[in-house]
């Protein structure tokens, strides 16, 4: 703080006390320090505490003391006794008085003395000092401050409370003064909340005004309200520190403060929440600038704006189905429907995503057949687009506005459709970005889709045109397929090969060659290398033929036969499929390699005993050279 003061002599006691003019509202604190230096004695010194009213400015009234606790007048006592009035020490040589709650009659000019602990007595005490009340300065033709023989006073100033604060509803009269304005609202929906605040003073005062929230049923009271954004009393626009999600509300723009009219300021949360739910208040502040040029708050009021209760959509969102059952024939369309629905007129920023799930057994994790994103795109599963079954004709559209009816369309439904189907909704609020908040998911009841189907009864039987093969002959593997339905099917037959592991019972599986259903030939790899070639030899009878065969080509043999069902929107349907038996393929050795035996064994024999011999008659014949040498 800045102080004024009187000076004595070098080196004599000096008593500052606060700079003044003091203004302060009725019902509202004010502290005014006061301390002493270039004293003698104890480090401790005595503060005595006085006022002179603006009536008698010649008669000095006993507040509080230090030193004497019965030192205060009759005015003053009983406050002095019930706390509203005492002094604080700060220090050994300092203090402060302090009056919780400022009357009318507390207005006047405040003076701090210290008694004196010196040797001898220096310097001068008494000072003539100027003071400005709310109607002018004490000077000139008004009265003067008179002599005293104590250091240093102060002026304080009483000014009645103009701050004025309340909801701007209750100006329009949408909600009286002794209620509070209820809003439910739905989660999304935007929030604007006004608050009337101003204050008449004749000094020149700033306003601060700050938006909070209580949890429901909390009591009011700067401890239970969060601050969430406030106008600070140089207009700047301030955030709570203590609660960092509405910063990152207030970044994403979901969070600003407006001052619409002259003392009108509206908070706005474009995007209610659940956790918005709670009862909110708009505080006022009243500042004013002291001589020292630091910022006092003079006065303070709270007023309750509403209580918001924010409703999920989570609790309002429910979905449905139109029909438990739909029993169709094959080739039929079937449509499903989604009915989504809330209890509440929906946000205008919500969005919904649709995704139709079919379950064919209860074993079944389940299958997506198509969705719809919030922005509208539509998309198939992966089981019903491309591959063998190509892709399905499935539409999925918006029947009605928000939240809306869905409608599932499947076009020549196959008997693989049969299922239970189920929708899942999921919605969507924007925000500023832009982006998208999941803040509900619903999934139906189920709707069976069942259908009655025309059986299809298929066998197939494989053997070899030949009984007895040799190694070089061609091999012809015939399958056979039976096949009884009224429907027209295409066939696809593939030729499989069984060869025996390196580990005992141990086979591995290869697939030689294949005719699909549209005829087309597709040939594989035999082990020896040698080629092979697949024909239609009758309507439903398929060869395959390997030439030269050899060893390599030893194994089991079987063929697979896949019956299709082609739909009029031109995708397949697997309607059954089938092995045959196994048949054994052993390749004989000719006769010419059966000779090869017996002449590679007399050669071998041959070339052994002559080895045999040669090596004995060379021992004998060395033994006897070594004979004769001794």
């Amino acid at each position: 703080c800045l102080f004024s003061s009187l000076s004595g002599l070098g080196g004599a006691r000096e008593v500052q006390i606060q700079e003044g003019p003091l203004y302060r509202v009725i019902d509202t604190p004010i502290s005014i320090l006061c301390n002493v230096s270039g004293y003698e004695g104890p480090p401790t010194q005595n503060f005595e505490w006085f006022m002179y009213r603006p009536g008698t400015p010649d008669i000095p009234i006993s507040i509080a003391s230090t030193k004497d606790p019965d030192f205060s007048y009759a005015v003053f006592s009983s406050r002095v006794r019930q706390g509203d009035i005492f002094i604080r020490r700060l220090g050994g040589d300092s203090s402060a008085l302090h009056i919780q709650r400022l009357r009318p009659e507390d207005e006047g000019v405040y003076e701090c003395y210290t008694p004196t602990t010196d040797s001898r007595y220096l310097g001068s005490y008494s000072a003539k000092v100027a003071l400005k009340g709310k109607s002018g300065p004490l000077g000139g033709g008004g009265p003067q401050l008179p002599l005293t023989t104590h250091p240093l006073s102060s002026l304080s100033t009483v000014i009645p409370d103009t701050l004025h604060v309340s909801p701007k509803m209750a100006a329009k009269g949408r909600v009286s003064a002794s209620s509070t304005l209820q809003l439910n609202l739905v989660e999304g929906r935007e929030l604007h909340l006004p608050c009337s605040a101003s204050s008449y003073s004749t000094q020149h005062t700033h306003l601060s005004v700050t938006f909070g929230v209580s949890e429901p049923g909390a009591p009011v009271g700067g401890g239970t309200v969060r601050n969430i954004i406030s106008v600070a009393r140089d207009f700047t626009v301030e955030l709570s520190n203590e609660h960092a999600a509405y910063g990152e509300r207030f970044l994403r723009g979901e969070i600003r403060l407006e001052k619409t009219e002259n003392a009108t300021y509206r908070m706005v949360l474009t995007r209610a929440r659940p956790r918005d739910t709670g009862t909110y208040h708009c505080t006022a502040a009243q500042w004013i600038q002291d001589p020292d040029e630091s910022w006092q708050k003079i006065t303070e009021k709270r007023s309750v704006l509403a209580q918001l209760t924010v409703q999920s959509i989570d609790s309002q969102l429910k979905v449905s189905v139109t029909q438990n059952e739909v029993h169709v024939q094959s080739g039929d369309l079937v449509e499903l429907f989604c009915n989504v629905s809330m209890a509440v007129a929906p946000p205008p920023d919500m969005a919904l995503s649709v995704e139709w799930w079919v379950t064919s057994s209860q074993e079944s994790p389940g299958q997506l057949v198509a969705s719809m994103s919030p922005e509208g795109e539509v998309s198939l599963g992966e089981r019903y687009t491309g591959g063998e079954v190509g892709t399905r004709h499935i539409s999925l559209e918006k029947l009605s506005p928000a939240p809306g009816s869905f409608r599932l369309r499947i076009y020549s439904t196959q008997p693989g459709d049969v299922g239970a189907y189920r929708c899942r909704v999921k919605a969507f609020v924007s925000y500023p970005g832009p982006r998208l908040e999941e803040v509900s998911s619903k999934v139906s009841p189920t709707t069976n889709v069942l259908m009655t189907t025309q059986d299809i009864s298929l066998s197939v039987h494989t053997y070899l045109s030949s009984i007895s093969l040799y190694r070089g002959d061609t091999a012809a593997l015939i399958c056979n397929v039976t096949v009884e339905t009224p429907q027209t099917v295409h066939m696809a037959v593939s030729w499989w090969v069984e060869l025996a592991g390196e580990k005992p019972n141990e086979r591995t599986g290869k697939m030689l060659a294949s005719v699909d259903r549209e005829g087309v030939s597709k040939a594989g790899r035999r082990y020896s290398g040698h080629d092979l070639s697949t024909d239609k030899v009758e309507a439903q009878c398929y060869r395959l033929q390997l030439y030269n065969i050899q060893a390599e080509d030893e194994g089991v043999y079987h063929c697979a036969v896949t019956a299709w069902v082609q739909y009029p929107d031109r995708t397949w349907y697997n309607a059954a499929s089938t092995k045959s038996n196994l048949i054994k393929l052993y390749p004989y050795a000719q006769a010419k390699d059966l000779l090869l035996i017996p002449v590679i064994g007399g050669v071998a024999s041959a070339l052994f005993v002559g080895i045999t011999i040669l090596s004995t008659v060379t021992c004998c014949y060395i033994r006897q050279l070594r004979v004769r040498k001794r």
